[in-house]
């Protein structure tokens, strides 16, 4: 079984989400399937076919969450000790060489990125592109526009 890497911080709203869907979800949903049951014929039933689908899709989302929990390899970017480089967990902060403009990243799984939050992809390609780097080094990542280059600032481990 291939492990998925996730931060400290993903795993908690995974399993947050998990219990929300749990506890509050899915009651919701058995109560209006009973509701919408007891108005008689189903077969024309808009409301018990809604309840239906919104049911499969939060038994879909339970059984995907806790798959992704069982595979989650937890990384806590508090206790990387990688030297300066920049992995996975790390916040990078980069300026963009030909712009001059300054921009702020924690490299995360593919379930927590959120590029207005700063956080990205670890298979994104500026991910990609500063993965084993350093401060101070060069990286070059083909973006939609050209080739941009940005130098790397800081690596924090936060």
């Amino acid at each position: 079984m291939t492990t998925i890497p996730i931060t400290k911080r993903g795993s908690e709203k995974l399993k947050e989400e998990l219990h929300r869907l749990k506890t509050v979800d899915r009651p919701w949903v058995i109560t209006a399937i009973a509701d919408a049951r007891a108005q008689g014929d189903l077969s024309e039933n808009a409301e018990y076919e809604s309840a239906k689908d919104r049911q499969g899709f939060i038994e879909g989302r339970i059984q995907e969450v806790e798959g992704k929990l069982s595979a989650a390899q937890v990384i806590d970017p508090l206790s990387l000790d990688a030297g300066g480089k920049v992995v996975f967990g790390a916040t990078v902060e980069l300026e963009d060489e030909e712009s001059g403009d300054a921009v702020t990243y924690q490299i995360v799984g593919e379930d927590e990125a959120d590029l207005k939050q700063g956080l990205i992809n670890v298979s994104s390609p500026i991910a990609r592109a500063l993965i084993g780097k350093e401060e101070g080094d060069t990286a070059e990542v083909q973006a939609p526009g050209g080739v941009r280059r940005y130098e790397i600032v800081a690596v924090k481990y936060i």
